[in-house]
């Protein structure tokens, strides 16, 4: 049955990434309690399907944390929805085992992210981006529900919106790809976010030259993925630092991702918190792993072995800006040694330049001044994730993303994943003033027979 606008939702996911999906596992699990009612949830997601990094699904890059860092297993070692149980499903677990590697394949990730979408999919909707988020107000003048206007394909409304309701909102609406000043995206200048997709179309024939610009592993493993795929093209990686910095992966830096290091960082002074990200910005931004970085450097000394050049650094750079020129793309390079601007002509350019955070507010309207700031005009958000409001709204607001200030480096990753999906899930049920249970609706096919959220 589909939601006609009157139904009030315990709680509606805004975005379904991977944060939401296990989100939404979290919510399945707690049918596994005794008593009460079935949490009532439905999910909106503006894409046509799941996707996580699909530009950057390269051949043979793997992940960066342990497949133990998945939707589930930090929360439940025996959900029926881990890697474990991803693996056992598809008959790849002796055979992964026997790899002996902790790190899967990206595209390995993504099929697992996929499988689990798969028990949920009938209770997602697809193509519907939520525009705006309203209160409403109760008889007694407090907001007791939230109206949310949902654009979506192929909807029957005159306008292309239809309007749905809840008591909860959660905000993962991911990051947004970011492009230096000066240069936009077009046919040969894309974002590493589009990369292979981008990359699988093009008509590589007769390309001499290709650019990437950032200094990250996203830039480090598109340079490699060109130098190979592209054996007569020269590749030039244009950076600010003088090189790659190495990442920080060894066990007690990674404490920092530890689900026990949140409570530390949340409860920690102002001063504390700039000092942790001071300290262990280098095991997660901007920077490297290590036997990436001897791979290029091998290239580059088997290039001066065979008296050829066909990976340039220019380090202490930066692009300023990108134009058509002659029927290549001409890249203005500004050396940060002299302030010196040389160009570059180039055949394709990469902007492997990061994402701008969440900013859950753009679609909050009127809702966004009764959510309370600190000193630097941040969102304040309490421990279980949601946002702090003025006394009036008894709703729930969520955020999965955007709350690195308040829980730290892993606020928004993987690493932490199924505990702070878990922590929400968990909140939420406490906030419907019922024991915790299953999500509502009719049965759905999960692999221990749980029910699944209700159909919108």
């Amino acid at each position: 049955m589909r939601d006609d606008g009157s139904r009030i939702h315990d709680v509606i996911g805004i975005g379904f990434g991977p944060s939401n999906l296990a989100l939404a596992t979290a919510l399945d699990e707690l049918g596994s309690e005794p008593g009460g009612r079935a949490i009532d949830a439905a999910f909106f997601e503006k894409q046509p399907a799941l996707g996580w990094h699909r530009g950057m699904l390269l051949p043979g890059s793997k992940m960066q944390v342990s497949f133990l860092k998945d939707l589930a297993t930090f929360r439940n070692p025996a959900s029926p929805y881990s890697f474990v149980a991803y693996l056992h499903s598809e008959g790849r677990l002796a055979a992964f085992v026997n790899r002996k590697d902790f790190f899967p394949s990206r595209q390995e990730f993504h099929d697992y992210l996929e499988w689990v979408e798969a028990r949920f999919t009938k209770y997602v909707t697809y193509n519907a981006e939520v525009v705006s988020v309203s209160p409403e107000h109760g008889e007694d003048g407090e907001v007791d529900r939230l109206r949310l206007e949902v654009r979506q394909d192929g909807t029957d409304a005159s306008d292309g919106t239809r309007t749905v309701h809840a008591r909860n909102i959660v905000v993962s609406t991911g990051l947004a790809a970011w492009m230096p000043d000066g240069i936009e995206r077009g046919d040969t200048v894309w974002h590493s976010s589009e990369f292979i997709t981008r990359f699988r179309e093009f008509d590589t024939t007769g390309v001499r030259s290709v650019a990437v610009v950032g200094a990250g592993q996203s830039a480090a493993e598109i340079l490699r993925f060109v130098y190979d795929n592209l054996p007569d093209a020269e590749v030039y990686a244009i950076l600010s630092p003088l090189g790659f910095s190495v990442a920080d992966n060894t066990p007690l830096a990674n404490q920092v991702f530890d689900p026990s290091a949140v409570d530390d960082f949340f409860y920690s002074s102002e001063r504390s918190k700039e000092a942790v990200w001071r300290y262990h910005r280098n095991t997660n931004y901007s920077v490297v792993d290590d036997e990436l970085i001897h791979d290029l450097h091998e290239r580059m000394y088997q290039d001066e072995l065979n008296r050829r050049t066909r990976l340039t650094f220019l380090n202490l750079s930066r692009a300023r800006s990108a134009e058509a020129a002659g029927g290549r793309t001409r890249v203005a390079v500004e050396s940060l040694r002299s302030g010196a601007v040389d160009h570059l002509d180039v055949d394709l350019l990469v902007c492997a330049t990061g994402y701008e955070p969440m900013d859950p507010t753009r679609m909050l309207g009127d809702l966004a001044g009764l959510c309370r700031r600190d000193g630097e005009g941040r969102l304040r958000v309490d421990r279980d994730y949601r946002v702090v409001t003025s006394p009036e709204i008894r709703c729930g607001i969520y955020l999965q993303g955007g709350t690195e200030h308040t829980h730290g480096l892993s606020s928004s990753l993987l690493s932490n994943i199924a505990v702070r999906s878990g922590e929400i899930a968990n909140s939420i049920a406490q906030s419907c003033a019922r024991p915790p249970a299953g999500l509502g609706g009719g049965a759905m096919p999960g692999p221990n027979g749980l029910s699944g959220v209700k159909a919108v």
